[in-house]
């Protein structure tokens, strides 16, 4: 018996909290942190007689979220009862939903261009007999990852270890909204399903969604993933492992990676028939960099799905469809796009400014009234993010507009301050928060570009440094760039260099 091929087959479910003011079903503060057990009301406690009530923004939300995704907005919904016992899960149920989710049939498309270089996006390997391979690929340039629901739900609680001591509850989290994001089946390496996590990040965060903190548990990944495995002909399908809670792109990545090596392992010493329905519900070990078998499932786990009796099914307004629709905008794909085409910017330029809906939204404005959008772009990454990264700073925390860059950037388009003035400039201007006009003026810096006033600095200069011609005529070219230091030096820097050395050379050609 001999291993024809195999390949790896990867699902996700993104877990992702809202940016409500307030929780899911009470009024109580949608905060991450704090003393633990603090934030919290007879609802999300689920104390005997508390009614749930749907907080404001929250249907909307999921509705924005659903929107960016490219997914169908129920026009009808509902919530449900999800029963299970966990200390973590007050009520004993979680109100869910189950098989009216707010939003369906979506999908992200990944570009080629944020894949490993060594990681070759599987277009092939779609696997829906109503969904052919080259579907997958679109345009030449992206990877297609179909959503197959995004529904809402509540948090649970967060669970506190001692090791060797005791366990605690902090409640603080129950009740905190949630979407759920279930794809398809199709990504095809750990790289792709990281690659994946990162763009729905990128993408959630751009429409203000949420904050997207992997660290603080505002976004979670439950990864589901087999084998298929060609051997003498005949295909097999290793059990489905569906590995628990990864809080980053790191252990997405090394997880998927270490648990498909593990099953191929496994189909190697067991050589045996597959139960299709088998699952197996595992944990990851970061530390050990091994994935670890929390239970197994090979059958059916009923969760006994009831409607929510304390919220009646509701219809989703088209005005409120309509309102999220307004909220998401240009994304950040879609933007680099744009400005590679329209400013002639870089690959890295274009995905450094639209990093943030921030930045890309001050980059935008600043550009309304320049001479020059690519100035203005050299600019703000060269000279603004530097300082914002030093301070450890966002572009919301700088003091200065967006007219400060665009006046800064037509003064050096119009060649009215050099390069090495313009430094200065800026330093001035962040110190002082003054516009760069005001500075200019000032310190006496601007360009004189009058042809006439240069001309007669050059004609200065050539009849004070005969010895200089004669090493010209003599054919010492070089004598050129110090004739032009010459002039700057006599115009205190303020000839027009482009001019200045243009004048240089035609009155030494013309001798």
């Amino acid at each position: 018996m001999a291993i024809d091929k195999y390949e790896i087959v990867i699902g996700c479910e993104i877990h992702t909290q809202l940016l409500t003011k307030t929780k899911a079903f009470c009024a109580c503060e949608n905060r991450y942190g704090g003393m633990p057990d603090t934030r919290v009301c007879p609802v999300c406690l689920g104390l005997p007689g508390a009614m749930p009530r749907v907080s404001e923004g929250y249907v909307e939300l999921g509705a924005v979220a659903g929107q960016a995704l490219n997914c169908n907005i129920a026009r009808f919904t509902k919530f449900d009862r999800k029963h299970y016992f966990y200390p973590d899960l007050a009520k004993g149920y979680q109100i869910t939903q189950y098989d009216i989710p707010l939003c369906s049939d979506g999908h992200v498309d990944l570009p080629f261009s944020h894949y490993p270089k060594d990681e070759q996006p599987g277009g092939a390997k779609c696997r829906d007999k109503n969904f052919k391979g080259e579907d997958c690929i679109i345009d030449g340039k992206y990877r297609r990852v179909r959503i197959e629901r995004i529904h809402l739900e509540e948090d649970v609680g967060k669970s506190l270890h001692i090791e060797g001591k005791h366990s605690y509850i902090d409640y603080n989290r129950c009740g905190t909204p949630l979407i759920e994001i279930v794809t398809k089946p199709d990504m095809t390496s750990p790289e792709e399903a990281a690659l994946f996590m990162q763009t729905v990040q990128e993408i959630l965060r751009y429409v203000k969604v949420t904050k997207g903190n992997l660290e603080e548990g505002n976004m979670r990944c439950d990864a589901n993933i087999n084998l298929n495995v060609w051997e003498d002909g005949k295909l097999y399908h290793t059990p489905i492992s569906e590995i628990k809670n990864l809080n980053s792109f790191r252990a997405i990545k090394e997880a998927c990676a270490y648990e498909a090596k593990r099953q191929l392992q496994e189909f190697i010493d067991d050589r045996q028939e597959f139960n299709p329905g088998f699952k197996v519900t595992m944990g990851w070990d970061e530390d050990k960099g091994q994935t670890v078998v929390q239970r197994t499932k090979n059958s059916f786990v009923d969760y006994r799905f009831v409607v929510e009796p304390d919220i009646k099914p509701f219809s989703v307004s088209e005005e409120l469809i309509s309102t999220a629709a307004s909220k998401v905008g240009e994304l950040p794909e879609a933007k680099r796009n744009r400005y590679k085409k329209e400013f002639g910017l870089s690959d890295f330029d274009a995905e450094t400014l639209t990093s943030s809906r921030e930045l890309a939204l001050w980059f935008e404005e600043a550009i309304k009234d320049a001479k020059s959008a690519k100035r203005v772009a050299n600019l703000i990454l060269s000279e603004l993010l530097a300082v914002l990264n030093e301070k450890n700073m966002s572009i919301l925390d700088v003091a200065l507009s967006p007219k400060h860059i665009t006046e800064l950037a037509n003064a050096l388009e119009e060649s009215k301050i050099t390069s090495k003035q313009g430094k200065e400039v800026f330093a001035d201007m962040l110190a002082t928060n003054k516009m760069p006009s005001e500075i200019i003026k000032e310190k006496g810096m601007e360009i004189v570009s009058d042809a006439g006033a240069i001309e007669k600095i050059v004609d200065e200069v050539i009849a004070a440094n005969p010895k200089a011609v004669a090493d010209y005529k003599s054919g010492k070219t070089n004598v050129v760039g110090w004739l032009m230091g010459q002039v700057m030096k006599q115009s205190q820097g303020k000839a027009n260099p482009k001019q200045a050395t243009e004048l240089v050379s035609k009155k030494l050609a013309a001798l």
